[in-house]
């Protein structure tokens, strides 16, 4: 049996909605966040030395980061499946190929970067502090959004609104490994920019389609929201 260390609000809802639609039985074991820090809690640790999730336990063996997940899951129990869940991986030497090769690096290797960083130099001004440090913590992190992090996330989501208006999916006209893995950043990119949800309605578009599936529906029922509000 698959156990899925599941952290509340965290990457590991990719993992369940591809469980979901391989038809793999798993269970989920659901750990909350610290609610002053939100960051995991320390039995995590007894999982993985890292302490972090997405990370699952499939017998004897301990699976850690949510791309090496998603392909060992797809890798070990992708034959099974049925439908559009066999051919999550695309024929090697074609285009879609590289697509997905690109949007599985991409996902964590550049966008969450910066949507991380959002939502770090967001809840910033809301930590305790001394009420007269409270107006530069705010000012420097409007700053630093406006400057650094914002451009960052603008560009990617023109350049992600762009494929979407030739690509159904990530990498071409099916459901693909690349999905799962940009759906985390998909949700946490509308959720953290205001232009996305009024200058992206390809994006929007691709969220429903994706929300839609009964696969991600299940995973969202027994996972919890995707994102921390």
């Amino acid at each position: 049996m698959i156990t899925v260390h599941h952290l509340e609000t965290s990457r590991s809802q990719r993992v369940l909605w591809l469980l979901e639609e391989l038809g793999v039985p798993y269970e989920i074991k659901l750990y909350k966040r610290d609610p002053r820090t939100k960051l995991a809690p320390p039995e995590l640790k007894k999982i993985h030395p890292l302490g972090k999730s997405p990370v699952i336990t499939d017998g004897n063996l301990v699976v850690a980061e949510s791309a090496a997940i998603l392909e060992y899951l797809v890798d070990r129990y992708g034959a099974q499946a049925q439908g559009e869940a066999a051919q999550l991986l695309p024929h090697p030497g074609t285009p879609e190929q590289l697509q997905w090769r690109f949007w599985m690096h991409f996902a964590e290797g550049s966008l969450m970067n910066w949507l991380v960083m959002k939502l770090v130099f967001m809840s910033i001004p809301g930590q305790p502090m001394p009420f007269f440090v409270k107006p530069i913590a705010r000012k420097l992190c409007a700053q630093v959004q406006a400057k650094l992090i914002d451009p960052n996330l603008s560009n990617s989501q023109t350049f992600i609104e762009n494929h979407l208006s030739t690509h159904t999916w990530f990498a071409g006209d099916r459901l693909t490994l690349a999905d799962f893995q940009m759906s985390f950043a998909v949700e946490a990119l509308l959720a953290r920019s205001q232009q996305a949800a009024q200058l992206c309605p390809h994006l929007v578009a691709y969220k429903a389609r994706m929300v839609a599936r009964p696969a991600y529906q299940r995973g969202l029922a027994k996972g919890g929201p995707v994102v921390m509000g």
